[in-house]
């Protein structure tokens, strides 16, 4: 089993609108960065752990648990001229991109980026990196368990 950090702005999609979600699942579509499509592509497997990280606002953090629901297959959002995600260089006979589906697993306190950032255990965290901008990053399995115990309820 591998895991796994996925940003997502919560004003986009939080971890509350993936609990609410039909079959608490979402499909992750809008990554445009090809290191993060070649990750859901070569090394996502079902049922991978997923750190729900939100980004993008004011406390940046951890909010949640989740897993991977599906294999990789074509973000449809890239054709659409509408989206915000629309890549007109993409094309239906060759997409580029690639999306998940995650499943919920359980939403927790937010885990702030400066909790992170002191807790010793996990200073080789990608996330925590200087210049990381990456939308999904792996998690080692210490790191993950580090996680839960953060986090446990």
């Amino acid at each position: 089993m591998n895991y796994w950090l996925m940003k997502s702005e919560p004003d986009e999609c939080s971890i509350d609108d993936l609990a609410r979600a039909p079959q608490q699942t979402l499909p992750w579509v809008g990554v445009r960065n090809y290191q993060a499509r070649n990750f859901m592509r070569d090394v996502f497997a079902l049922g991978d752990g997923v750190l729900f990280y939100h980004s993008s606002c004011p406390q940046p953090g951890i909010a949640g648990f989740a897993e991977v629901a599906s294999s990789a297959y074509v973000d449809a959002t890239q054709f659409d001229p509408n989206s915000p995600y629309h890549d007109p260089k993409s094309k239906p006979e060759a997409p580029r991109w690639l999306h998940v589906d995650v499943r919920f697993c359980r939403k927790t306190r937010l885990l702030s980026l400066v909790e992170m950032r002191v807790e010793p255990r996990l200073q080789s965290m990608r996330v925590l990196q200087a210049g990381n901008r990456l939308s999904i990053t792996p998690v080692s399995a210490e790191e993950w368990q580090v996680l839960q115990e953060l986090l446990a309820v």
